[in-house]
């Protein structure tokens, strides 16, 4: 019988993991990942982040998307995992990670708004349009500045499953894995480490 793999394959990180329909900075987060045949980064260039820009409905079609403003995007990417890993080991960030995260939020502060809508009055905050690739970076890390500090945050975790490295919100404490594939995976490597070691 050959050897499990570790690795988590492709079609795994098309799954959505609990989270990522609440905040949208965890489905940033979760855009980077390593599979068996090397590493996967769905934001590799300028086409591949404006696309995914675009699904999440940060940034209308039309609006091009330079290899400056992706490469700022990956940018934020990185500052936000390491601001998730310094949150879930309750130790200070390093420092250009939050400077990144409040530049994102300062280039193109979103105006607050009083909406009304069949469920009544509520707050709203408009982000600046004049500049629609800062605005959608300006969301986005204020997404992740509400994750961070709001209830969720104690929930929030790093995939157990050895090459997923996706980010999660725990439904419950003992939860490890993104998602019951990935927790699979671990269980069968783990059973087939203990047939080995067992047969003669």
């Amino acid at each position: 019988m050959g050897a499990v793999d570790h690795e988590a394959p492709v079609y795994l990180h098309q799954l959505p993991v609990p989270g990522e329909d609440r905040y949208v900075s965890l489905a940033l987060v979760n855009t980077r990942f390593t599979v068996s045949h090397g590493r996967v980064d769905l934001l590799d260039d300028a086409e591949a982040a404006h696309l995914w820009l675009v699904r999440h409905a940060l940034l209308p079609d039309r609006v091009e998307l330079n290899g400056r403003q992706s490469g700022r995007l990956r940018t934020l990417r990185e500052a936000l995992r390491t601001l998730f890993q310094a949150r879930v080991a309750a130790a200070p960030p390093a420092p250009d990670a939050l400077d990144t995260l409040n530049a994102a939020l300062a280039a193109a502060p979103a105006t607050p708004r009083l909406a009304w809508t069949a469920d009544g009055p509520h707050r709203a905050a408009v982000p600046d349009t004049g500049n629609p690739a800062a605005a959608a970076l300006s969301l986005l890390a204020e997404d992740a500045t509400d994750l961070l500090t709001g209830g969720d945050a104690g929930q929030l975790a790093e995939c157990a499953a050895q090459g997923c490295a996706r980010w999660f919100l725990r439904s419950h404490g003992a939860r490890r894995w993104c998602t019951t594939k990935c927790g699979n995976r671990v269980r069968a490597a783990r059973a087939y480490a203990a047939r080995k070691g067992a047969a003669p």
